[in-house]
């Protein structure tokens, strides 16, 4: 029964995305041909409430559900995997018109032919997998 709110979580946050036209892709394709603000907006929030929330965290020292201190690890340096990893991404979310969020929303509003993009991306993750330990990291 503890899943119960992860769910009723995952519903809301994909109502609201909905509603605010993030899963739209007439949205994100205004967005890649730079003919919109309204995506960028967007993530520009989600970055906002993130950086807010994990300095929150860190000048607080708040603790996990267990009680246990949330440490958050700096990121290695590092350029070139961040630009790969960043323009493949870029390119799968601009061909499909889906990031990985997204996906479940499309396929619980309806749309079926998104199950595609869905196993797209699962075995793009598989095959991120087979490959980790040959790419730069």
């Amino acid at each position: 029964m503890n899943f119960l709110k992860y769910i009723l979580v995952g519903f809301i946050f994909g109502i609201v995305l909905t509603k605010a036209e993030a899963v739209s892709w007439y949205r994100i394709y205004e967005m890649f041909q730079f003919q919109s603000f309204h995506m960028y907006g967007i993530i520009g929030v989600a970055v906002a409430t993130g950086l807010i929330g994990i300095q929150l965290i860190k000048v607080k020292k708040l603790k996990d559900i267990d009680g246990n201190p949330i440490n958050i690890q700096d990121k290695e340096k590092g350029n070139v995997r961040y630009w790969i990893g960043g323009i493949l991404f870029g390119l799968g979310w601009a061909l499909v018109g889906a990031c990985p969020g997204p996906i479940f929303i499309l396929l619980g509003a309806g749309f079926l032919s998104v199950g595609l993009v869905l196993l797209g991306a699962v075995f793009g993750t598989f095959l991120y997998g087979l490959l980790k330990d040959k790419l730069p990291h």
